[in-house]
């Protein structure tokens, strides 16, 4: 339980830090001059550090543990929020945003990693639901409580704020996280040994694109584009902006806090994930349809996909069944970077296409009704995909995995 806790607290201050920038996109704007597009390229940074970092991070939570892999990286959480609030130009940004990617990189993996190492499989759908619905918390400040701080103290000064508090959490990650038991005949091997050996498997492989879908589109919506969209189309000033920011990210925590009954009621990760990201892209095509019809409506679809939209665990619970204990944090981390890969790949298409369609005129609420049937039928095409995919290993490759483990 204290294991569970510290890594909570750390994994929603990554969460707020993916989520922030849609409510401060108004002072960036003026204070840095930031536009839409380069605030799809800042998020864009976050997201593709992060990704990257999954990398090193795979390899070092099976070589060294949670503990030393986590309050390492988090250091450049700490400098990167630093020099954020203290950030004067689009560059800064930049180098900013990707210093705090890179530090959250292995708040999450670190918590898979003890899930995955000390539970049983059937477990781990759960477990990293629950910790992914508490510690959407984080998305919760990073909405109302971060739109009245920077009201009340300005957008550096409640940045600068989050600085101390990551710094706080990195410390007692070094100081009370214990990682688990070693396992016999080391950690596994190469980094790159061990990737390959995940890149040939082949059931991963009709996994990846709803993996590097269905995580995107959500946390774009929600990260970047919620904001501009409500203030452009119906008129949202901050305070509305931060509540409807607010209701979302609720939505999302209660989404993925559901997903892991539903998945033990249901008995299989793939078609509770399948369910959910059908329903999630069904939701956008209703956003890109009727979500300028009035901002009520626009805000009940928003938390509606929200909800629907929060399969992360789900998909990573079903991709964990292919990965040996030894290629563990690999494994995880691995499908980690497509799923952020792909939430900043959509962030930075997703900024010019927002910029194109302001330079040539187009109404806003054109923009983000293409924007969102986008959205929605990318998601539909990579759930079909995954019907395809296999539900569990075959049983030979199932036994392999039993006894490297």
């Amino acid at each position: 339980m204290r294991a569970f806790l510290i890594l909570l607290a750390a994994y929603t201050l990554s969460q707020f830090y993916r989520a922030f920038l849609a409510i401060v996109a108004v002072d960036l704007n003026r204070d840095i001059g930031l536009s839409p597009a380069d605030l799809g390229q800042v998020s864009a940074a976050w997201f593709a550090a992060f990704a990257l970092g999954q990398f090193p991070v795979g390899w070092a939570l099976d070589r060294f543990g949670p503990r030393r892999t986590v309050s390492v990286f988090m250091i450049a959480a700490v400098a990167g929020a630093a020099w954020l609030s203290a950030a004067s130009s689009k560059a800064e940004c930049l180098a900013a945003m990707s210093l705090i990617g890179l530090g959250c990189a292995p708040v999450l993996m670190g918590s898979l990693y003890l899930f995955g190492r000390i539970y049983p499989p059937e477990r781990f759908a759960m477990l990293s639901s629950l910790v992914i619905g508490l510690g959407n918390a984080g998305n919760l400040l990073g909405a109302t409580p971060l739109a009245l701080a920077a009201e009340a103290f300005g957008w550096r000064a409640a940045l600068a704020g989050m600085a101390g508090i990551t710094a706080a959490s990195a410390l007692l990650v070094a100081l009370a996280l214990r990682d688990p038991e070693r396992l016999e005949g080391g950690q596994g091997g190469t980094l790159l040994g061990g990737l390959r050996e995940i890149a040939g498997m082949r059931a991963l492989w009709l996994i990846v694109p709803v993996t590097l879908v269905s995580y995107a589109v959500v946390v774009a919506t929600r990260s970047l584009w919620i904001a501009p969209f409500l203030s452009q189309v119906h008129g949202f000033d901050a305070l509305a902006r931060g509540n409807a920011a607010f209701a979302m990210a609720v939505a999302m925590s209660a989404g993925a806090l559901a997903y892991g009954p539903i998945e033990r009621l249901v008995g299989d990760p793939k078609r509770t994930a399948l369910a959910g990201s059908a329903a999630t892209g069904a939701l956008f095509l209703a956003l890109g349809s009727t979500g300028h019809t009035s901002g009520a409506t626009a805000v009940a679809l928003l938390a509606a996909l929200g909800m629907t939209g929060m399969t992360y665990g789900i998909i990573m619970a079903h991709a964990r069944r292919f990965f040996p204990a030894r290629l563990l944090g690999r494994g995880v981390t691995a499908m980690n970077f497509v799923f952020m890969g792909g939430a900043g790949l959509v962030q930075i298409l997703s900024g010019a296409f927002v910029a194109r369609s302001q330079a040539a005129g187009l109404p806003p609420a054109d923009t983000f009704a293409t924007l969102h049937l986008a959205f929605g039928a990318a998601l539909l095409a990579a759930t079909a995909l995954y019907l395809l995919a296999p539900a569990k290993p075959a049983a030979g490759r199932m036994a392999a995995q039993a006894a490297g483990e």
